[in-house]
């Protein structure tokens, strides 16, 4: 019976019966057979074989109550077998036994709840990886943190020392066994696994002395696969603790949170879309050497310079978001044919687009930016429906989302999109359900459609909340657009 109450907490129902036992049976007048109340237990005749390390725990009890009368001896009584002589106890032993068991699941030794710091194993780097988690059993809340940033569990549970947190907008988990106060475990999805362990309340790594200035903004030379020649980086920087931030045509890296450490900073994250790491080295010249760990072990490396080092030296500015991706004859209309959730197919020429104002987002669940758009196109749509606007994502998702868009479902939830959400196929797919499109290269890309259907404009990537100032630029700047275009 109480092996298959408590599996974990057998120790702890020792502890308590065992001397509450010793005392209550003098108390005659309220016996009760031990047996009677868990026959599984007949006194302690299976004390060998339920609790083999009851005589450490009850030399324990003894030390902490040095006072204690016990009729038996530690070693008598842990090595008794069935005998005549029964024990007694008086019921109150058995409600003491369930709340000493109770104690003990909820004590600060086994509870989960707190601040884990620990590292993860990523593209052969050691990624700093920091999350709360608050709960026990079925109820267990939990966020990922960086910064300011809180990326929260879609779910979470937490029993008999095994923590499992979902990030379903990322279909993500993050599966561990604590041990010894350690929780040793991976963060999976998307078929990778990345090992990690974390302690609660660690205490991170003291910084080196004096650190680097590399605050302010950069220009990384590149040869890109998207024809870029340039990215832009920017830093924030207070003492030896920076924040960067590494913004592609595309969109960007999020933020990026390192301290200075032997001659250089390692940045990185770790959120619900997980880990991702690189290395600031300042350099005699004044230039930043930037190294990206790849897959397998080897990285990249690039060179950084102040913007006016890099026009001085002749080299290219970072693409225009806008005019990056363009129409291959500009007097053709965007054409797109794709079903939603529901399986109802949706096109570009249905009468419910005619003479409206409409944003055509390139998308999918997996991509951080697209995440970062969907806000926005959110605001935009509840603001501008009923003026004429209409907005459509187009998601390209693997072939297991595809059949069953579990984390397409959780994005819409997670952000409370109301606008339209279709299923357009897989990311290699892009180029042929959008023909016509030169450099169509990039999730997100989103076209703005006039009234008459043609394309007014096509805004390449998204610069999200880590950049700052850029974000609320490209905020304003959709803003004033759409407004000119229903207009």
């Amino acid at each position: 019976m109480l092996n298959a109450w408590f599996p974990r907490q057998r120790i702890a129902v020792v502890v308590v019966l065992q001397p509450v036992a010793d005392r209550l049976t003098r108390r005659r007048s309220l016996r009760a057979p031990f047996s009677s109340l868990f026959p599984e237990l007949p006194g302690f005749s299976y004390a060998g074989r339920f609790f083999p390390q009851a005589a450490a725990c009850l030399r324990i009890v003894l030390q902490a109550d040095p006072h204690a009368k016990c009729r038996r001896s530690i070693s008598e009584r842990i090595s008794i077998v069935p005998s005549p002589q029964k024990f007694y106890a008086w019921p109150l032993a058995g409600i003491l036994a369930l709340a000493g068991a109770t104690a003990l699941a909820q004590s600060p030794a086994t509870s989960i709840d707190g601040t884990w710091s620990g590292t993860a194993q990523y593209n052969g780097q050691q990624v700093p990886l920091r999350f709360e988690v608050h709960g026990s059993g079925t109820q267990v809340q939990a966020a990922l943190l960086n910064g300011k940033q809180r990326s929260a569990s879609s779910s979470g549970s937490y029993s008999d020392g095994h923590l499992v947190l979902q990030f379903d907008y990322y279909a993500n988990t993050l599966d561990a066994t604590l041990q010894s106060g350690t929780l040793t475990g991976t963060f999976s999805g998307r078929g990778r696994s990345i090992a990690f362990t974390a302690e609660k309340n660690a205490k991170p790594e003291s910084p080196s002395p004096a650190p680097a200035p590399i605050g302010g903004d950069w220009e990384v030379e590149v040869k890109s696969a998207k024809s870029e020649s340039a990215w832009t980086l920017h830093v924030k920087q207070s003492g030896p603790n920076v924040e960067a931030v590494i913004q592609r045509i595309d969109g960007d890296t999020g933020s990026l949170y390192g301290v200075w450490r032997n001659g250089q900073y390692e940045i990185s994250h770790f959120t619900a879309a997980g880990p991702s790491y690189a290395v600031l080295r300042p350099q005699a010249d004044g230039t930043l050497q930037l190294t990206v760990p790849s897959h397998g072990g080897a990285s990249q490396t690039w060179t950084a310079r102040r913007p006016q080092q890099a026009r001085a030296a002749g080299l290219a500015t970072p693409d225009d978001p806008l005019q990056h991706t363009r129409l291959h004859n500009p007097s053709q209309p965007l054409t797109f044919s794709a079903k939603d959730l529901n399986g109802k197919t949706v096109s570009s020429t249905d009468p419910a687009f005619k003479s409206k104002v409409v944003i055509v987002s390139i998308g999918g669940s997996w991509c951080p930016n697209c995440h970062d758009e969907a806000p926005l196109l959110e605001s935009l749509y509840r603001k501008y429906h009923a003026r004429g606007l209409d907005v459509v994502e187009l998601s390209f998702e693997e072939e297991k989302q595809l059949a069953n868009p579990t984390r397409l479902r959780a994005m819409i939830q997670r952000y409370g999109l109301s606008y339209q959400v279709l299923l357009a196929g897989t990311p290699d797919q892009l180029n042929e359900k959008l023909p016509g499109v030169d450099h169509l290269d990039s999730w997100p890309t989103t076209f703005f459609i006039g009234r008459d259907g043609q394309v007014k404009a096509i805004h390449t990537g998204f610069s999200g909340p880590a950049t700052g100032e850029a974000h609320h630029d490209l905020e304003k700047e959709t803003d004033a657009l759409v407004k000119k275009l229903l207009s």
